[in-house]
């Protein structure tokens, strides 16, 4: 969909509340938005679930072929402890 593209709908009652419906063309995936109005404007986007996009990505990504370097670190010392 075009960044620009417009489609003119009407405003209703629904009860306290002003709505609008969503041409099939302006629809986007999921059940939620999030609403902000910036000016006059009012704008809607769609609620993305991170934690599934970023396992999708992980999905994407080629299996790493080094080993995972050994670091030898010393154990931090103990905390001590008021009994």
């Amino acid at each position: 969909m075009s960044a620009t593209q417009e489609r003119h709908v009407r405003v209703f009652k629904n009860g306290r509340n002003r709505a609008v419906r969503i041409p099939v063309e302006f629809d986007f995936p999921g059940d939620e938005v999030i609403m902000r109005k910036e000016g006059d404007r009012i704008i809607l986007e769609p609620v993305v679930n991170k934690k599934e996009t970023f396992v999708a990505w992980l999905r994407q990504q080629p299996p790493i072929e080094e080993d995972f370097p050994d670091f030898d670190l010393p154990e931090p010392p103990p905390r001590p402890v008021d009994l």
